[in-house]
């Protein structure tokens, strides 16, 4: 496979006589690797399978209670979401909103199927539920990831990330002179830059947690203290993306949707 930067002259190559096959993408430990290194179709690849797990949990399972159904969601289908989801995970920007939506959605589906609450707005639901958009998690995730690493509590990911003088903040790497903008738009979405905005805004106390399980409680805590003094950090892209799916005529078209599932019970649980 030809990474497709940087005017790669696509050369072939032979092994014992033989011309070794050029391929555009390859799959991998689950992961589909293309040769733009564009994470698209790995992603539909996991939107595919989880909503596969939808329509055999709707076929299989009777009791569509709030706690059965939510165990089943995180047991069955929101890890075939997140497979591998710090190489892949979609920058929260301009380009990439279509498919972080449609990542959101399968969550919408699945949340639509449960009792007593599947007819409430999306917005409503999470709360319902106690769960947070995928796009949040998917950022909270990658900041559990940089401090396991940047902690040392992990033997891998050291040479990832350019610390500042103090240890504490995330800097960028040197860009190279000449480097195409298509390369720079790769960089800027893997992990270290991904996260940087992110992570340089916590508190120090938040980053010098001495474990994982005390550094997701201070996470929290801060997010709590934030949201009630109106600050943002990544919680913030649950706001935006809210905002997207919950547009102007959103409620309306439940309402009329909420009224055709009521008169038609049977499609309701389909």
């Amino acid at each position: 496979m030809h990474l497709d930067f940087n005017s790669n002259d696509n050369l072939s190559y032979v092994l014992d006589g033989t011309v070794l096959e050029s391929i555009d993408s390859e799959k991998d430990l689950g992961l589909l690797t293309t040769c733009k290194l564009d994470w698209k179709e790995s992603i539909y690849c996991c939107i595919k399978d989880a909503n596969k797990m939808i329509a055999w949990i709707t076929r299989n399972i009777v009791n569509k209670e709030r706690n059965v159904m939510l165990n089943i969601y995180k047991t069955l289908v929101r890890p075939k979401l997140e497979y591998c989801v710090q190489i892949w995970n979609p920058v929260a920007c301009h380009g990439n909103w279509s498919i972080i939506t449609e990542l959101e959605a399968v969550q919408r589906r699945f949340t639509r199927l449960i009792n007593d609450i599947g007819l409430l707005p999306y917005s409503e639901r999470l709360l319902a539920l106690n769960l947070t958009t995928l796009a949040e998690r998917r950022i909270r995730g990658d900041l559990i990831e940089t401090f396991k690493i940047v902690s040392g509590l992990v033997d891998y990911g050291k040479s990832v990330f350019n610390l500042s003088r103090s240890g504490y903040n995330i800097v960028s790497k040197i860009s190279y002179k000449g480097e195409s903008l298509k390369v720079g738009k790769l960089r800027n979405s893997f992990i270290p830059e991904r996260v940087k905005s992110y992570w340089n805004t916590l508190p120090i106390a938040v980053k010098t947690s001495p474990n994982v399980d005390m550094f997701k409680m201070n996470l929290e805590t801060y997010k709590r203290q934030c949201i009630s003094s109106m600050e943002s950090n990544f919680w913030h892209v649950s706001e935006v993306l809210l905002e997207k799916i919950e547009g102007p005529t959103y409620l309306a078209n439940k309402e009329k949707h909420n009224k055709y599932l009521r008169e038609n019970p049977y499609v309701a649980k389909k």
